[in-house]
C-alpha cells in the first residue's frame, strides 16, 4: 500500500506506534502532534529509517487554522489516502457533578470538534465527490464509550461516543464516495496517557478487571488500525474494532 498518511496525536503512545506501522507498511506519514516536538520528531525518524517520507506538524486539533496547516503539509507530500483521528485528551478522575465548564469545553473540542475538523478536511480531499480517489478515516475511540467510565470521566466516555456516532453517520453518508470510516476501541493500553491524566497506576489497578489479565499494547492498538487503513478492509466500513482485551 502507498499513500499519504496523517495520524493527529502522533507523537506518543498509540499515535506514534501507528505512524511508524505505517511507513514500514509503505505509506508516507504526517505525525500530528500538540506540544512534544522533540518526541514527534523521533517517530519522524522511526519513519524516515525504514524508507519513508515523513513530516512533524504542530496542530492543536481544535484549532481550524492548525487543522488546515497539518492537512497542507500532507499536500505537499502527495494524495491523502488515510487519516487516523488519534488526537485526544482525558482529564483527572471526576464525577460529574465536579467537571468545571472549563474542562468540559477543551475536552470536547479536542476529543470531539477535532476530529470532525479533520474528517472535514480528509473528506474534501479523499471524496470521489470532489474529484478524490478514495481514502481511509479510522477514528480512535475508546471501550469507555460503552462502559461509561462513572467515577473516572463520564465526560471523557461521552465525548468517545460521539466519535463514535460520527463514525457511523460519517460511513454512511461517504460509502459511496470511495471513503471507508471505521473505529478502534482500545481498552486498558499501556500509554502515558493514564499518566496525564493524574493516575499513572491505573492500568496496574485495573489488570484484574480485563478478562485476559493484562494490559495492552500501542503495537497491539497500531495492527487494528493499520489494517482498516489499508486494502486488506476494502469492504469494512462503519464498523467498530475492540482492542480491549474483552472487557
Amino acid at each position: 500500500m502507498s499513500g499519504v498518511a496523517i495520524v493527529t496525536g502522533g507523537s506518543r503512545g498509540i499515535g506514534a506506534a501507528t505512524s511508524v506501522l505505517l511507513a514500514e507498511r509503505g505509506w508516507e506519514v504526517v505525525v500530528g502532534y500538540r506540544a512534544a516536538a522533540d518526541a514527534a520528531a523521533a517517530v519522524v525518524g522511526s519513519c524516515t529509517g525504514v524508507g519513508a517520507a515523513a513530516v512533524a506538524v504542530r496542530c492543536d486539533v481544535s484549532v481550524p487554522g492548525d487543522v488546515a496547516e497539518l492537512f497542507a503539509a500532507a499536500d505537499e507530500l502527495g494524495p491523502l489516502g488515510a487519516l487516523v483521528n488519534n488526537a485526544g485528551i482525558v482529564a483527572p478522575a471526576a464525577r460529574v457533578d465536579e467537571v468545571s465548564f472549563a474542562r468540559l469545553t477543551e475536552l470536547m473540542a479536542v476529543n470531539v470538534v477535532g476530529a470532525f475538523l479533520c474528517a472535514g478536511e480528509a473528506v474534501r480531499r479523499m471524496s470521489t465527490r470532489h474529484g478524490g480517489i478514495g481514502g481511509s478515516i479510522v477514528n480512535v475511540s475508546s471501550a469507555a464509550a460503552r462502559l461509561g467510565a462513572p467515577g473516572e470521566y463520564v465526560d471523557y466516555a461521552a465525548s468517545k461516543g460521539a466519535v463514535d456516532t460520527m463514525t457511523l453517520g460519517l460511513a454512511r453518508e461517504v460509502a459511496d464516495e470511495g471513503i471507508r470510516v471505521n473505529a478502534v476501541r482500545p481498552g486498558l493500553i499501556d500509554t502515558d496517557i493514564h499518566a496525564s491524566g493524574g493516575r499513572p497506576d491505573r492500568v496496574a489497578a485495573m489488570r484484574d478487571g480485563i478478562p485476559m489479565r493484562r494490559e495492552g499494547t500501542a503495537a497491539e492498538t497500531a495492527l487494528a488500525i493499520a489494517w482498516l487503513c489499508g486494502p486488506e478492509s476494502s469492504y469494512t466500513t462503519a464498523s467498530f474494532t475492540e482492542v480491549s482485551g474483552g472487557r
